[in-house]
């Protein structure tokens, strides 16, 4: 008989459940460059995906000589929200493998993301997946600490009545693997090939990733595959 090796699965949501990430660093970008900052896309990258933006507020003003405050960060919002709404798409296959999950799992799946939970919603709802995660959605932003601290995974796996070492993480950032390396849970790096908008796969293993998967239709074939290593006596 075999035991499961994991009893839920967190995702993050930008780059794993919804291809939000050029979007959104494309606005911050275009931001930056009004402060006087004319910082590359690659580096933009680099500096704030899988950040929370409001814990990166040091690093403009040393680079902009300008302090951002809680207007700066809704003009943000209010740009960044009227961009996704036009053009966010699923990252192709997610939906199908959350839903196998879902049911696989008896419903135990979180959205636990570093980003703020009116886009985390918004963008569930815009992808049609908001009934799968609806009452599991957690903000990072809603935590004492956001990636790459534990605190958005920790939550999560205690809302679901789950040891977060029993839990399995799908991510493709560094800070977020990281999270969830810290919550103790066992880390899936999505990495999809030549994608600009994804972290490199030996970044997430040095990151602490136990796996790195291409393509989110392997996703419950390969958890499926770690559910059945432990063996019941």
């Amino acid at each position: 008989m075999l035991k499961p090796a994991f009893e839920a699965v967190l995702f993050d949501c930008d780059g794993v459940l919804v291809d939000s990430e050029q979007i959104t660093n494309g606005v911050l970008r275009g931001m930056l460059h009004e402060l006087g900052w004319q910082i590359s896309a690659p580096e933009c990258f680099g500096r704030f995906v899988g950040r929370s933006l409001k814990d990166e507020f040091g690093v403009i003003e040393e680079n902009t000589g300008f302090r951002p405050d809680l207007d700066w960060l809704a003009e943000f919002r209010r740009r960044r929200d009227a961009e996704l709404a036009i053009s966010l798409q699923e990252i192709p296959g997610a939906g199908e493998a959350a839903r196998a999950l879902f049911q696989a799992l008896g419903g135990k799946v979180a959205c636990a993301s570093g980003a703020d939970r009116g886009k985390v919603e918004m963008q569930l709802a815009r992808v049609g997946l908001l009934d799968v995660f609806e009452g599991r959605i957690f903000s990072g932003e809603e935590m004492p600490h956001s990636k790459p601290a534990p605190d958005v995974y920790l939550a999560a796996a205690a809302a679901l009545g789950v040891d977060p070492a029993r839990s399995a993480v799908v991510e493709d950032t560094i800070s977020g693997t990281q999270a969830g390396v810290a919550a103790g849970a066992t880390v899936f790096g999505y990495c999809p090939p030549d994608s600009p908008s994804h972290s490199r796969p030996e970044w997430l293993l040095e990151a602490g990733a136990a796996h790195i998967f291409t393509s989110m239709k392997e996703l419950p074939g390969l958890l499926s595959a770690e559910l059945g290593r432990r063996e019941v006596p």
